[in-house]
């Protein structure tokens, strides 16, 4: 028996120290120790120890599994220190490195646009007015002298939500909204989402607009075009110079579609603006007397003028941008070129 307890404890030991890992180690240990280990197996064969024989038989195998239990114990401490250590020397952090720096954010190039017309414009005493994106037919059509069977009124130009209800195609029904509200002068400006069913390469179905209203006394369409200037000078270059053609809008009356000159070509005429030398950038005009007198203002004291721009066109024409599709499609490879 002792010849037989001193093998097992041999073979023991040389399977532990084979043991590269915890997980080798504990089949090592079941491999004697288990239900179906070679020491589990001598307690079994008891049955065929004659019965004066069996406490000291049992007794010699129990040391044998104390003496295996502490062995195995000792092994699986050394071996858990040493892949602790080996945990840690793989995981330590060396302070002296640099850090890692996370990927910068960028603003949006319609987001970028939008702060910098309300900027310019903000600089030149606008006030900012936002106003509800689901419209009344009143406000968006009626009040802005919009006849009841203009083409602008189909369905298949605007988003009719129910009833007279509506998704704003315009950001000018803010003007109606602030000239009820307030009387003049006024000078204000309206950005916001606006929404026509319209979808090409430079058109979108929601995109966003900024209108601008100024009433006074003695307003001319000179103040106009002396603001336009300013704000083609600051938004695009130096030199850059506006243009006005006349138009037609329901409530404007002289209208005038609004050309700025060509910053990639200096006016010279490229590509971009098709030999011309301009690019069309906003409609405005003076202000219908109608629309006026709809707001309870009175046309004979008081004259304005006002102005809408796509806030998207603006950003595809100061960045080069030639599809409206790109400013919606969400690819950080597109809006990672905006980073200052």
């Amino acid at each position: 028996m002792q010849t037989e307890q001193d093998a097992i404890i041999e073979e023991a030991q040389a399977a532990a120290d084979e043991a590269q890992d915890s997980r080798a180690l504990y089949e090592a240990k079941m491999k004697f120790l288990g239900r179906t280990g070679k020491v589990t197996a001598l307690l079994k064969g008891m049955r065929d120890v004659a019965a004066e024989l069996r406490p000291a038989f049992g007794k010699r195998v129990n040391e044998l599994r104390e003496k295996l239990e502490a062995m195995f114990a000792a092994r699986e401490e050394r071996m858990k220190q040493r892949e602790l250590a080996a945990k840690f020397a793989h995981e330590q952090v060396d302070v002296t490195m640099p850090g890692r720096r996370h990927a910068k954010g960028a603003l949006h190039p319609v987001t970028l646009v939008k702060n910098r017309l309300v900027d310019i414009f903000a600089g030149m005493g606008f006030e900012i007015f936002e106003g509800p994106e689901i419209e009344t037919e009143y406000y968006n059509f009626t009040a802005l002298n919009t006849p009841a069977d203009h083409p602008a009124r189909d369905m298949q130009d605007t988003f009719y939500v129910s009833g007279e209800y509506l998704l704003r195609t315009q950001t000018s029904a803010g003007q109606i909204r602030l000239m009820e509200k307030k009387k003049p002068p006024i000078k204000m400006l309206s950005p916001g989402r606006v929404f026509r069913a319209d979808d090409d390469a430079t058109h979108s179905p929601m995109f966003h607009q900024m209108e601008g209203l100024v009433v006074d006394k003695g307003i001319t369409l000179g103040d106009l075009q002396g603001m336009l200037d300013e704000f083609a000078r600051t938004m695009f270059s130096e030199t850059s110079k506006t243009r006005l053609r006349p138009s037609y809008f329901p409530f404007t009356e002289p209208s005038v579609e609004v050309d700025v000159s060509c910053a990639a070509c200096g006016g010279k005429g490229c590509s971009l603006c098709k030999g011309t030398g301009w690019i069309e950038v906003l409609g405005a005009g003076m202000v219908n007397r109608r629309v006026l007198e709809n707001c309870g203002v009175d046309p004979d004291v008081y004259s304005g003028f006002a102005f809408g721009m796509g806030i998207e066109r603006i950003a595809m024409l100061k960045y080069g941008i030639n599809n409206i599709k790109l400013l919606t499609e969400n690819d950080t490879r597109f809006l990672e070129q905006f980073k200052d």
